[in-house]
């Protein structure tokens, strides 16, 4: 595993390589957090390369990874883009010795353009797909809207039906809004009558160019609870029709009565991220490219000049490293939900108090403690140790 290196950062081991093929989307998401959506620049086969040579290169790979395409709409560059970046891949791992399957592929789209040609390419690379969508389509199309104005709920649904009749694998990732929370029941249904089994929720969030979410008011918590305890019912009633990765992931932890250290956001080089121009950070995938005040531009250096040893020693990011550290500590000391996420999401903390080093935010009240309290509720009551809400 990845250990303690010359540079005095203990990093890794490495578990997520995110590429960006482009920062331009097709789409026009009114609480996207991308800053860069109208660049249109794309990564080149030598960014891809070196990309590839330094995270293969360096002491924090060991064991498999996945590679994924993502912060832009990687569908907006060709099939053949992915069918020469895997060989890409492969050849690298040769080159390393490494068998084929150290790395997995995998995008997150927002599927409106998938289609036969597009499950082809899936298909003989090996590329598993997240589909971003949010539920029906009243609530979907309130965001989630073309360049031109237009809706993409159903050029969604019909990208999704390609992937189920050809048997690609896939999840699907709801961006949940104060929409959403009164409509716990429809967006069950939703998913159950069209098979989609696997999904997870995001909270809108604010961060990067979404500069408020329409959940910060402190009195949506109540509505934001009732509406995982509608959806806890509804998944323990009919079991087995939608897996929702926030109950999972919960339910996981608290039958194995595991706990978290830390997580993979707040711990170096677990999650390397690489954009189009090949500057590279680490931590949050969310942060990459984004101006921070304090700390600028969140990126550390460039594949094609800085190898990661050499961006683990740096000043820059051995004092973010020391600010998010001290972030994990304070919750640590402070929260008893801390096992539940090891000390929670540096892009959360910084977007809203300012700083890596701050602990409680509204986003891990959202995801981790209200989730826990209706998880462990309803567990408690199936075990019949507690009375019937």
């Amino acid at each position: 595993m990845g250990g303690d290196h010359a540079s005095g950062v203990n990093g890794g081991p490495l578990r997520l390589l995110v590429l960006q093929p482009t920062p331009y989307c097709n789409l026009d998401c009114d609480y996207c957090y991308l800053t860069t959506r109208d660049d249109r620049a794309q990564l080149s086969l030598e960014v891809l390369d070196a990309a590839l040579e330094r995270v293969l290169g360096s002491p924090y790979v060991d064991g498999p990874f996945t590679l994924l395409w993502h912060a832009g709409e990687p569908l907006t560059m060709p099939p053949a883009f992915y069918d020469t970046a895997s060989a890409s891949i492969a050849a690298a791992l040769a080159r390393h010795g490494l068998p084929p399957d150290t790395v997995r592929q995998s995008l997150q789209t927002n599927g409106i353009t998938i289609d036969a040609d597009w499950c082809d390419c899936f298909a003989r690379n090996g590329i598993h797909v997240g589909v971003s969508l949010d539920g029906p389509a009243f609530l979907h199309d309130a965001h989630r809207r073309t360049r031109t104005g237009r809706p993409s709920h159903a050029a969604v649904l019909r990208g999704i039906r390609w992937l189920q009749q050809r048997r690609i694998p896939f999840n699907v990732i709801s961006v949940l809004t104060a929409d959403a929370l009164d409509h716990a029941d429809a967006l069950f249904d939703f998913f159950a009558g069209h098979g989609i089994a696997e999904v997870g929720f995001n909270m809108e969030e604010t961060e990067g160019g979404n500069s408020s979410s329409s959940l910060d008011r402190p009195e949506l918590e109540g509505r934001y609870r009732a509406f995982l305890q509608r959806f806890w019912q509804r998944t323990m009633a009919d079991p087995g029709l939608v897996h929702l990765r926030e109950f999972d992931g919960i339910t996981s932890l608290a039958c194995s009565d595991q706990r978290l250290e830390r997580t993979d956001m707040n711990h170096p080089f677990v999650i390397v991220n690489v954009d189009a121009r090949g500057n590279v950070s680490s931590f949050d995938p969310e942060l990459l490219g984004v101006e921070l005040d304090r700390v600028g531009c969140f990126a550390f250096g460039n594949v094609l000049s800085d190898s990661l040893e050499q961006i683990a020693a740096s000043e820059r990011f051995q004092q973010v490293q020391r600010e998010m550290a001290a972030g994990v500590a304070a919750c640590r000391s402070s929260c008893a939900y801390f096992g539940l996420c090891g000390g929670g999401a540096g892009s959360n903390k910084v977007f809203e108090h300012g700083r890596f080093d701050g602990s409680e935010t509204q986003a891990c009240r959202y995801r981790i403690q209200l989730v826990a309290d209706v998880v462990l509720a309803g567990l408690e009551q199936q075990l019949g140790l507690s009375a019937a809400a």
